[in-house]
């Protein structure tokens, strides 16, 4: 069994363009967007754990724990999982906080796919998405992993081909 991974890159994403159609119930914006992703990433360390705690290992200022979305993420999959592994997370943040380019939702949604690596659940990519669904709207669009056409509240999401890659 892998026992740490390291390096894992947590990518920025911008919405090239932002369509609000409506709003739910629940406060959520109704949308349609085009999330591209950058190359700047925050770098994400996990290292197993035999004893089903879950420690983040460089806690943000001012955020808790229950606040902590890399955190959650590894609560809620050892919950629906049931594995009785823990982990230590450690985050090198190189995307800024509330900047608005998902440097959270880009977390979490590699400790989901991490962690399912690192302690061996073999769930797939759909139920992975479903779970950061549950964490956050932009969730979906990191464990995706590749440029796409997002609607609903960003969940429904439909890969669009690479664009040449421009620079500014």
């Amino acid at each position: 069994m892998i026992e740490s991974l390291h390096n894992l890159p947590a990518p920025a994403k911008l919405n090239l363009f932002l369509h609000v159609t409506g709003r739910r119930a629940d406060g959520y914006h109704l949308l349609e967007t085009v999330f591209e992703f950058v190359d700047l990433c925050d770098r994400v360390h996990l290292a197993r754990r035999d004893d089903a705690a879950i420690v983040r290992r460089d806690p943000l200022p001012g955020v808790a724990a229950e606040s902590d979305l890399a955190v959650r993420a590894a609560r809620l999959l050892a919950a629906e999982t049931g594995c009785r592994l823990g982990v230590e997370i450690a985050i090198d943040k190189r995307i800024p906080m509330g900047a608005g380019l998902g440097g959270g939702s880009s977390d979490a949604a590699t400790v989901l796919l991490g962690l399912n690596r690192l302690w061996g659940l073999g769930l797939d990519r759909r139920r992975l998405m479903a779970l950061g669904l549950r964490l956050g709207a932009d969730v979906p669009a990191f464990v995706f992993g590749r440029r796409a056409f997002a609607t609903g509240i960003g969940e429904r999401l439909h890969a669009l081909p690479a664009e040449p890659a421009c620079f500014v």
